[in-house]
């Protein structure tokens, strides 16, 4: 009997994760995803790998900030990251690019040890509290969120499926279309 139990649990459980796709996918379509197009938020403070404090607030304002929230663990941050490095190749020198490592299930110290193996081009820092989670509404990992120059989310997005350099050159067309 366990094992029909554990068989119709992991079926379950299987199902609320297509659900939650799905919904997941046609809310992003809707920009309904973490926090919403236009707001404004108030960035905190976070860590980086070696515990130093930094200020999110200190990255926004001068140009776009790409933040993107990520585990070690997140097979569909490993999915994203070609999109990601193409980004910042092509946009690395017109915008900010962080990774926020959510503090669930991994230390900075794996985190540091996946980095050695897996290098990102673009800074890691650490959500010890979940301040930036919070702060962005993270729903997941592979969760992106773009700031404009003057600190207004312009875009957010989840998943592997996103196109990140569309993404950061609709920033910048819309960007140079204001005269920002």
């Amino acid at each position: 009997m366990n094992r029909v139990r554990r068989n119709l649990l992991a079926a379950v459980a299987a199902l609320g994760a297509v659900v939650m796709l799905f919904s997941a996918a046609g809310a992003q379509e809707r920009g309904e995803i973490g926090i919403a197009v236009g707001e404004t938020p108030n960035p905190p403070t976070i860590e980086n790998l070696d515990g130093e404090p930094v200020n999110l607030a200190d990255h926004v304002g001068e140009r776009p900030l790409l933040l993107e929230f990520w585990a070690s663990w997140c097979e569909q941050c490993e999915a994203l990251q070609p999109s990601m490095d193409a980004a910042f190749e092509r946009y690395g020198d017109e915008v900010g690019f962080l990774a926020v490592a959510v503090a669930v299930a991994q230390t900075q110290r794996a985190v540091r040890r996946h980095l050695e193996r897996h290098a990102i081009p673009f800074p890691m820092l650490w959500d010890t509290r979940g301040s930036a989670t919070r702060a962005f509404l993270a729903p997941a990992t592979a969760y992106v969120v773009i700031l404009d120059a003057e600190g207004k989310v312009a875009y957010t997005g989840i998943g592997p499926q996103q196109d990140i350099v569309q993404a950061v050159g609709d920033v910048l067309a819309a960007e140079a279309s204001t005269g920002r």
